[in-house]
């Protein structure tokens, strides 16, 4: 179970509020049984103007990790909403299928993720291509380095392949995620709280962020 505040709510170097936005709230609960993780997550900014609600499932075998997210999005200003609508052809959901892969020995991760149903759907250009699964494709690989007890230096980059939500369905191969961050524990008596400062640079949408990233986790 855990709590993190981010100041600007970036994913994959995509911006998620892109008008009025405010810090973010996530709470989070999981529950892990051997090499299998459920979770749920949450995600409210301050202001009331976007939420988020998250499931994953997820099995880890050593170095290999495969799970399944579905991402949804509540409404803000209403009292009503579609949670159940699963119809692939108008639903709020996005779901994703991903595999990482992360050395035991080495401080780096290779990340494959893609939307394969749900809200995910091609610009309606015409008539034949409204609704069409667009398949948003990533990819990541990142490390980090740990230095002088409790600091620590990570870098990522990340790439879509095709016409995705990443590049707003309007490049091929693009870079939309440059990601360098340093994260401090600061300990209070047997208590961690990991502060992160995050520089964000999205190429292929010429924009750059700098985001304050607070975690609590029990």
């Amino acid at each position: 179970m855990g709590v993190e505040l981010q100041t600007k709510y970036i994913w994959r170097g995509v911006e998620q509020m892109e008008d009025e936005s405010a810090p973010v709230v996530f709470p989070q609960l999981s529950y892990q049984y051997k090499g299998l993780t459920g979770y749920v997550c949450g995600g409210y900014a301050i202001n009331g103007k976007f939420s988020e609600v998250d499931l994953g499932l997820s099995y880890n075998y050593k170095w290999l990790t495969i799970g399944l997210t579905d991402y949804y999005y509540p409404t803000t200003n209403t009292s009503e909403d579609q949670y159940f609508n699963f119809m692939n052809r108008d639903t709020g959901h996005c779901f994703e299928g991903y595999v990482n892969v992360e050395p035991e020995n080495i401080p780096a991760y290779l990340l494959l993720s893609t939307f394969f149903a749900g809200d995910d759907k091609k610009p309606c250009e015409n008539e034949e291509e409204s609704g069409e699964q667009a398949y948003s494709t990533y990819a990541e690989i990142g490390g980090h380095y740990d230095f002088l007890g409790g600091h620590q230096l990570g870098l990522a980059v990340g790439a879509t392949f095709n016409k995705s939500y990443y590049n707003a369905y309007a490049h091929n191969f693009s870079i939309c995620n440059i990601e360098l961050k340093y994260t401090y524990n600061l300990m209070i008596k047997d208590f961690a709280l990991p502060l992160s400062v995050a520089y964000i640079i999205n190429p292929v949408c010429e924009k750059s962020h700098v985001n304050l990233i607070i975690s609590f986790e029990l």
